[in-house]
């Protein structure tokens, strides 16, 4: 194939189906063999099908779709239902079969648009929601994981996503009023109902992850994670081979700075999420160039986008990653989907990771507020 036909293959998305025409070579970018596969302690799984992967033992899509930015959180306000809808189902038919939402998004909004999209097909596809802030009690801001919170969010799950279970459920944030055996014995009671199938955490510390595992499994534990936020390697992802639990990154694009169409004479305004993000700010941006830079050398390289490039590089680094890209744009759904086409070498990757330790990372990825929230 030509250098400019790729390309335009790969960039422009000019394929029937992504799910049927997919790359075999996830498993050799990470270099991993069969029998390090089989030592992991209470091993993660390792899919035969390469548009496959697990989070534990929950089979889904190797790249899922986090659908937050269609409630506007991104600027430009909630996104029309209908084109949200049929973007939904397009992913879809594109191969994607992992859904991300919460209570929380809208609040409420983001589950009935994945509830109204995937209801033709339920059955072969995956949801991952989210409990643990207090919805419920008019506190959207606030941590609440107590054992008939979880409930009555869960009831509102079911009726939002028109379902009578719940994939993947993750306890949204760590609740530290609430010790962590009684928020996984509620959900295991929850999967004895069968309104629950699979339990995870967001942004949870190795200790959290270790204390819920030990009363209720964990299949997966959702974190930022990105070529310019790697803290997950050194905090969790020990953790999470010895306990075969997958890892589900959010962000994977650093919130679009990634894909190169964002520089330092860009402003964000507030409700712009990126407006109160440390790595945002005018300087870290122009500080950062470099990284940017970086990638648009790599995506060169690889004859394919910035945005694939930082999408395939977070796959590469476990068999056991789904990232969770989100967009509320057709093109970019595309664009996306065609990451799972870019490859690396186990030199390649080697060779990307030793650059990338040169270069130095401006800015914090949260506010205040938010890592006030998050376990450590």
């Amino acid at each position: 194939m030509k250098t400019e036909n790729r390309r335009s293959f790969l960039k422009k998305g000019l394929i029937g189906s992504v799910g049927m025409l997919l790359s075999t070579s996830f498993l050799s970018a990470t270099n991993l063999s069969s029998n390090k596969v089989a030592s992991f302690k209470n091993s993660n799984l390792v899919s035969q099908n390469s548009n496959k992967r697990y989070l534990g033992s929950l089979e889904v899509s190797a790249l899922g779709m986090g659908c937050l930015p269609m409630v506007g959180y991104y600027g430009s306000g909630v996104r029309d239902k209908s084109a949200m809808v049929t973007l939904i189902r397009k992913a879809y038919e594109q191969g994607i079969t992992f859904f991300d939402t919460a209570e929380v998004y809208g609040p409420y909004i983001n589950e009935k648009y994945v509830g109204e999209a995937v209801a033709p097909f339920r059955d072969k596809i995956v949801i991952g929601t989210k409990f643990g802030f207090g919805v419920e009690e008019g506190k959207p801001s606030s941590l609440n994981s107590r054992p008939a919170h979880i409930r009555r969010a869960v009831e509102g799950s079911l009726r939002r996503l028109n379902t009578d279970y719940i994939d993947l459920l993750y306890q949204h944030r760590v609740d530290p009023d609430v010790p962590m055996a009684e928020v996984a014995g509620t959900v295991k009671d929850l999967i004895k109902e069968g309104k629950v199938l699979h339990f995870g955490l967001s942004e949870a510390s190795a200790k959290s992850i270790k204390e819920a595992h030990a009363e209720q499994k964990v299949s997966a534990v959702q974190s930022e994670y990105a070529i310019c936020w790697r803290e997950p390697e050194t905090k969790i992802f020990s953790t999470l081979e010895e306990l075969g639990i997958g890892f589900v990154p959010y962000c994977p694009m650093g919130r679009g700075f990634l894909s190169g169409t964002i520089n330092e004479h860009q402003q964000f305004l507030k409700p712009e999420r990126r407006a109160t993000l440390p790595r945002f700010t005018k300087e870290a941006l122009r500080h950062n160039q470099p990284l940017v830079d970086f990638i648009r050398n790599w995506a060169e390289r690889k004859d394919a986008s910035p945005a694939q490039i930082a999408l395939a590089w977070t796959m590469a680094q476990k068999p056991w990653i789904v990232p969770i890209p989100g967009t509320t744009q057709f093109h970019h759904l595309t664009e996306n989907n065609n990451s799972t086409l870019v490859t690396f070498t186990a030199n390649e990757l080697e060779e990307f990771n030793r650059s990338l330790m040169q270069i130095d990372i401006q800015g914090h990825r949260a506010d205040a507020f938010t890592e006030s929230q998050i376990d450590k």
